[in-house]
This record gives structure tokens, sequence and C-alpha cells, in this order.
């Protein structure tokens, strides 16, 4: 049956997301799981005068490749990914997957030494996208994995996925703009603040925001979208964290993850479960073990942990921090192969300082800008 939201989102990602030009290239990426908005966003960049190019990515690829690939291999960095790199325009890449759970029976250490060897490729791109060379847009096509993973049927999570992006309003990119004018203001006041203290359930972690600046998500690179960021100081993060949620990298999922940081590296990280993979992830280079990012999730529309962290770092009422690369628009300046998000729950007694001054609470701002 068809899905009138469908095509709206698809002219939401063409021109508000990604806002292509006549004349500009376009790559799309994604499976054809989801060949509904993989059409719908073609001919509506078609229509726009872009040029467009679709990747389709096999559905059993990654763990062919990680199983059997020599270290050679995993080590090569494709010239043709560098040429892409270089000189697209604009990316749009939607999750389709077969199986999130693909990847289980890899060797983290051979995930690790891929990512590392792309850490050049992905630094790259981070700073053709601050520089405002290139633009691209994250999304999620509802997929019966994708549904599993949430604990819902698939008509639940296509529900779940389409309102997360507020395309059951009759003008989903006016209410994108009002969500934007809000969370500008936020960003402004942060932007004037020097340290940071979030303090939770067996967490209660300081560092420098000096000098960087607070980004403003609102539905352009990653969408659904609703939050705001910043690269912290990277020798100035200090204390512990405990993330309420399951870290989820590559389909695996570690329970319970606690990380202790000093002057800005993490010194002690252990984990429920899935340790290993933690470990072998913080060994990936010299920046995984730094802060590339901290966030705090404003999208109210979103409450339900789905395992996909597109959605999840999202959730109003939470805070993230991604070990790893930083994002040079905020300032950041950590490099690494990995940018790593994990989750951590405000709602009940969590508290953000700013400069000594409470302005969060219970997941929710205290500021009245």
């Amino acid at each position: 049956m068809y899905d009138p939201r469908i095509e709206k989102l698809a002219k939401l990602l063409i021109h508000y997301s990604l806002g292509i030009k006549k004349g500009q290239t376009l790559i799309i990426q994604s499976t054809m799981q989801a060949q509904p908005l993989l059409e719908a966003a073609y001919k509506e960049a078609i229509l726009a005068g872009a040029h467009v190019t679709n990747l389709l990515s096999l559905p059993n690829a990654q763990e062919i490749f990680f199983k059997t690939a020599s270290d050679e291999q995993l080590e090569y960095v494709s010239p043709l990914n560098v040429f892409i790199n270089e000189n697209i325009d604009a990316r749009l890449h939607i999750m389709a997957g077969y199986n999130t759970k693909a990847l289980s029976g890899v060797d983290p250490q051979r995930i690790s030494a891929n990512r590392r060897a792309g850490a050049k490729l992905q630094t790259r791109f981070m700073e053709r996208a601050a520089d405002g060379e290139l633009h691209w847009t994250l999304t999620a096509y509802p997929t019966n994995a994708a549904a599993q993973d949430a604990n819902m049927s698939l008509a639940e999570y296509a529900d779940f996925v389409f309102g997360a992006g507020l395309m059951n309003d009759d003008d989903p990119v006016a209410r994108w703009r009002e969500i934007d004018a809000q969370q500008e203001k936020i960003c402004q006041f942060l932007n004037t603040r020097a340290q940071l203290r979030i303090v939770s359930k067996d967490t209660d972690i300081s560092m420098s925001i000096a000098g960087r600046k607070w980004i403003n998500c609102s539905g352009h690179e990653n969408f659904p979208d609703g939050e705001v960021f910043t690269g912290p100081v990277e020798d100035s993060v200090n204390g512990h964290i405990r993330f309420s949620f399951p870290g989820i990298y590559a389909g695996k999922e570690i329970e319970d993850i606690r990380l202790e940081f000093k002057d800005g590296k993490v010194v002690k990280a252990t984990a429920a479960k899935g340790e290993e993979l933690l470990q072998a992830l913080l060994e990936t280079d010299a920046g995984a073990r730094f802060v590339g990012e901290v966030a705090v999730g404003t999208n109210f529309g979103i409450q339900k942990f789905t395992r996909n962290m597109l959605f999840d770092e999202k959730i109003g009422g939470t805070v993230h921090l991604a070990i790893g690369a930083s994002y040079p628009e905020s300032g950041g300046k950590n490099e690494s192969g990995i940018h790593w998000d994990m989750l951590c729950d405000m709602r009940e007694g969590g508290e953000i300082y700013a400069d000594g001054q409470l302005i969060y609470k219970d997941g929710k701002f205290l500021l009245d800008l």
C-alpha cells in the first residue's frame, strides 16, 4: 500500500535537509529494502536538477568482508571512495539493513583495524562538511530487522519512524524550522559558558567547553533530529559516567558501560557484557580514548529506546557522549577512525551545570530564553 509520508519525507530530505541545487552531484546510498524512499528521493533530486548516483549495498557484503578479508584488505582504502569523498557535493544515506546482527560473530579487532584504516577518510569528510563543501544526511527506512530491534511490529515501527520526523504534520518543514529557532537560543546561551558538569546516577563528569561552538541539530545532517552538541576541550574531561542504555556498535550491544576520565582520556572502562569490543574500540587509535562530542537530546517525540542511535541519541531527556572523532564545526580537534555515541538517561534526577549554574534538571532545560 502506498504511504504518502514517503513522498513527503523525500521532498523534505532533498530540499530542506540537503538543500539540493541544480547541477550538484548527489550520491544516494541504501539497500533495496528502502526502494520506495530511494525512488521518491531520486525523482525529487532529478527534478531539482541534480546529477544523481545510486549506490546499493548487498545484503551480506559486510559480514563476508569482515569474516574473509585478509589483513591487507581490511586496511585497504579504495581510491574510488577517496575520489567520492573529495568531490561529491551531497550524500544521502538511508539506513535499511537486512540484519542488524550480521556482524555479531566478527572479531572486534578486525572491525577496529578497518575503522583505523579509514580514519583519514573520515577526517576529510568531516572537514569538507564543516567548510560547507559537502552536505550529508543520514536517515532510516522502516524494516523488519529494525522493528524487531525496537520490539515493534513493522507497522508500529513505521509509525514511530515517520512520527519522529513529524511526517504526520501538514507542514513538517515549518515545524523543524520552529525547533531550529528554539534550539538556537540554547546554543547561543551555551556558547557563552566555559565549563559543563553532568550529574546523574553513577555519573559525575565535567569538561571545558570554552571557545567551542554548540551546534543546533534540526534535521539537516540527521533526520529525524533533535539535539544540541559541541566538542569539549580535548584534555579537559574528568570524572566518571555510566551509560544507562546499551552501547550499539556494528550491530553488537555492550551493556552497562562505565568510563572514567582523567585529563580528557579514558583511564578505566568496564562493561557487564561486550567488554572485549569496548576495549578493542578504545584501542582503535590515539584519539579513540578521548571525547569527540557531548550532546543533549531534545526530541520528546522519541521516548523509546530502539537500538538505533539515529533515534536513540535524540531521546528528549538524555545526554550522550561520543568517543573518537570530533566534528570540526564545533571547534573540536580530536581525530579518530571511530565516532561512537553512548547514551545516559537524565529524566530521573539528572542535572547539568554550566559555570556552576543549574541549567537542566530531570531531562529538561530550566533556561528562560
